[in-house]
């Protein structure tokens, strides 16, 4: 049986944990309410880059552009990317393992596949397994930024246009709510153009003049288009993990406080029977005292 000292040791432990993750827990929400804000900043930006590429299709439907699917239909792909973003670091309970089955359920699905992978639990998880990693990007997931995802998107672009690769996809998990996250698969390459034909009116009923050609027009701002995508699939990763790192935060200590009750109930039992026993040994000291006198009168 435990005795005091060793349950007031436990108790101290677990009070120290419960600080750590408490702390974790507000350190998360901060990190993420940042990463949305930046997110919103940029927000206007490329919505208004999405205007203008519906506006182009506006006017000019009946041409192709490498970054859309054909007009005549989607082909069936040969090679696929994949682009896969977990995190630097673990304690997010099931966060990056849901992205790494997703991955490893699209590698069961496509014969040629290549993975670009983000984080260092899923580079590591990649190479444990002896999965090939077309490019590793390390020291990103922590610190999502636009300059990241440019150099993301030039990579991926480099290999897309190069032919190397026919669509790229991303898997990521997203916060579907306060309490969950899902992982999401996204296709990034090539975009559907029945999505630039459909919603608010972008200013179609005015003439407009595209220099030198409006494909060329599109060709030229696509590749930052691209790069918001990714900046926002890294920011949406980001807080998720962040929102499943105060979920397990949370569960944690609350863990945490029904142990200390056990463990306070524990000590004031074991307390409450040493005091009980230190006053039956005194009162049965007192008695043999009071037994001893009495023999001793009864002798005289």
């Amino acid at each position: 049986m435990a005795n005091l000292n060793e349950i007031r040791n436990r108790i101290s432990s677990v009070k120290s944990t419960q600080k750590i993750t408490g702390a974790m827990y507000l350190i998360s929400s901060a990190k993420m309410r940042k990463a949305k804000e930046a997110l919103d900043r940029t927000k206007p930006f490329f919505e208004a880059q999405r205007t203008e590429i519906k506006r182009i299709f506006e006017h000019s439907p009946s041409f192709d552009s490498r970054f859309f699917t054909p007009i005549a239909g989607r082909q069936q792909a040969d090679t696929y990317a994949y682009l896969v973003i977990t995190a630097d670091k673990g304690l997010a309970g099931a966060y990056n393992l849901n992205v790494i089955r997703a991955a490893e359920a699209a590698r069961a699905k496509h014969k040629d596949i290549r993975f670009y992978v983000i984080g260092e639990v899923g580079i590591r998880y990649f190479k444990n397994h002896k999965i090939p990693i077309e490019c590793e990007f390390h020291s990103i997931a922590q610190t999502p930024s636009y300059r990241w995802a440019g150099q993301i998107s030039s990579r991926l672009l480099e290999d897309y246009l190069a032919g190397r690769v026919d669509e790229i996809f991303m898997l990521y998990s997203d916060v579907q709510s306060e309490l969950s996250c899902a992982v999401t698969e996204n296709r990034l390459l090539p975009f559907e153009r029945e999505e630039f034909l459909t919603g608010e009116d972008s200013g179609a009923d005015r003439n407009y003049d595209f220099d030198p050609s409006p494909v060329a027009v599109l060709d030229g701002f696509m590749p930052q288009y691209v790069s918001g995508n990714v900046y926002g699939a890294l920011v949406d990763s980001f807080c998720a993990e962040q929102n499943a790192r105060m979920t397990a935060m949370s569960a944690a200590n609350d863990n945490a406080e029904a142990l200390l009750s056990e463990l306070k109930i524990e000590f004031n039992r074991i307390r409450q029977g040493a005091i009980t026993q230190e006053i039956t040994e005194v009162a049965a000291g007192a008695r043999a005292q009071k037994r001893k006198k009495k023999k001793k009168r009864a002798v005289k």
